[in-house]
């Protein structure tokens, strides 16, 4: 498989156990950073920094990574419903010449409806897509140069000029993910990938051809990718334990808070994660391997992939068959999980190993190096 591998960053808070417990750790500069760096040095493609009210801010995020990472790409979040596409157009040429071209840009056009109202936004679900169309069109034009003039019915501006440019021509690429008919037209006409989040992969499939054949009537073709947790362990029993210890401290009230909360926001993307496994603990392998634990409380990307290595790249390859050749993914806590997934499935995806193979390591000052595994009686002597 020739596939691009992306970790994520949890500019909200990461833990070791999901619901309440005394494992929480804060969002701090500090360890973005060092999720950043661990990512890059495993070799991982790039770098998700997302949106939302309980999120250190994606842009300044993302500048505090250029001096410290040199390869990686930065996926970051563009909230089309906040400030205006002249402004935005310029702060993405600014970052993708401060990070020499590695700046990606994951549109988001829609999310709750209470923080948005929160921002100062209130327009329901079908006109912040109405919305984000006017404003890519704008943004896309500036960024190729264009002096642009246009008026619509969200989005105004006379004699607009971006005069920087960016690294990447026309501009960085576009991300961009959602599940209604006006999410799949926008992603249609404006961006450059298309990422769902970890439905079967007979769902997927279904998305990915009704994106395909729109991008096809407006002469475009669209790349996709899948946005997924991950729970891999060296054997598919210590997997599937360690999912059932991630939501060990979850009771049954703080879910069924959770799901009264996701069901009043107006996403169809969170509607169809709700129902894959409807708030209940009996219902979260929804597909073989494919777990929704993780939604009983998180809203967004709601599922993972649990299994030893073969079986989880099993799992990646049936979804590139489909036409993916992205993977967003994710592993509470971040750090620790980045490096195990990168050591026990990096090498069946084709990626560079970052172990040492074929050789004894003791922890110690006086090593045991060989070419081949040494036997335990070879160690103790």
């Amino acid at each position: 498989m020739s596939l691009d591998i992306f970790w994520f960053l949890p500019t909200s808070g990461d833990t070791r156990y999901l619901g309440r417990s005394d494992s929480g750790r804060p969002a701090t500069n500090v360890y973005m950073r060092q999720i950043a760096v661990a990512a890059e040095s495993l070799g991982y493609d790039g770098l998700l920094i997302p949106t939302g009210s309980s999120c250190l801010d994606p842009w300044i995020t993302a500048a505090s990574l250029v001096p410290v990472t040199h390869r990686i790409k930065l996926l970051v979040a563009l909230r089309t419903s906040l400030g205006n596409p002249t402004a935005s157009a310029r702060q993405a040429a600014t970052l993708d010449q401060a990070c020499n071209g590695r700046l990606l840009l994951n549109v988001v056009a829609g999310g709750d409806a209470t923080e948005l109202a929160a921002d100062g936004i209130f327009l329901d679900h079908d006109q912040r897509y109405e919305a984000a169309g006017e404003f890519l069109t704008v943004w896309r034009q500036l960024l190729s140069g264009e002096t642009v003039d246009f008026a619509g019915k969200h989005v105004r501006v006379e004699g607009a000029q971006n005069f920087f440019k960016p690294v990447q021509q026309p501009h960085p690429p576009l991300y961009f993910g959602g599940s209604s008919a006006p999410a799949h037209e926008l992603a249609a006409q404006h961006v450059d990938a298309y990422l769902t989040w970890g439905e079967p992969p007979a769902a997927v499939a279904e998305k990915i051809a009704d994106v395909r054949k729109r991008a096809e009537q407006y002469g475009r073709t669209v790349h996709f990718g899948v946005r997924l947790h991950v729970i891999v362990r060296e054997t598919n029993e210590q997997a599937w334990a360690a999912a059932e210890e991630l939501i060990s401290h979850l009771d049954d009230d703080t879910i069924e808070d959770a799901q009264k909360n996701y069901a009043k926001m107006d996403s169809e993307g969170q509607r169809r994660m709700a129902a894959l496994h409807g708030g209940q603990r009996d219902k979260l392998e929804v597909s073989p391997n494919l777990w929704a634990g993780v939604g009983l409380v998180r809203g967004g990307a709601g599922t993972a992939l649990v299994g030893d290595p073969k079986t989880v790249a099993t799992r990646l390859q049936e979804y590139a068959d489909l036409g993916v050749d992205r993977f967003v993914l994710s592993g509470y806590p971040h750090l620790e999980e980045a490096f195990r997934f990168a050591e026990l499935v990096f090498p069946l995806l084709g990626k560079q190993p970052v172990t040492i193979q074929d050789q004894v390591l003791t922890g110690g000052a006086f090593d045991i190096r060989a070419s081949k595994k040494l036997t335990a009686d070879e160690v103790a002597a």
